[in-house]
C-alpha cells in the first residue's frame, strides 16, 4: 500500500502573514515541515496542498510534491480540513 503524506499550507494566514514561507535561521518553515515528513518512514510521496503560487514554489525547492494547486474556496479562513483532504485525494486519484 502507498502511504502518501499530506502537507496543507495556505496563503491568507491572518496572525503572522506569509508564515509558511517566513524565514527561520534562514530557511522557510514550511521547509522543516517537508524535511520531517520526508524523512518519515512509509511514506511513499508528500505532497503539499496550497492555494498560493510562490507557497507552491517554495514547496518544491524543499523537495516537495506539488501537482495541483488547491481551489480558492478550499483556502479561507473557516476552510475545515476535510474537505482540503478530499479534494487532494481526488486530484491524486
Amino acid at each position: 500500500m502507498n502511504i502518501i503524506g499530506l502537507i496543507p499550507a495556505r496563503g491568507g494566514s491572518k496572525g503572522v502573514l506569509r508564515k509558511n514561507i517566513k524565514l527561520l535561521q534562514g530557511k522557510p518553515l514550511l521547509c522543516y515541515t517537508a524535511e520531517a515528513a520526508l524523512k518519515a518512514s512509509g511514506l511513499a510521496r508528500v505532497v503539499l496542498s496550497t492555494e498560493d503560487e510562490e507557497i507552491a514554489k517554495v514547496g518544491r525547492e524543499c523537495g516537495l510534491d506539488v501537482p495541483f494547486l488547491r481551489p480558492d474556496e478550499l483556502a479561507r479562513d473557516n476552510s475545515p480540513t476535510l474537505p482540503v483532504i478530499q479534494h487532494a485525494v481526488r486530484m491524486l486519484e
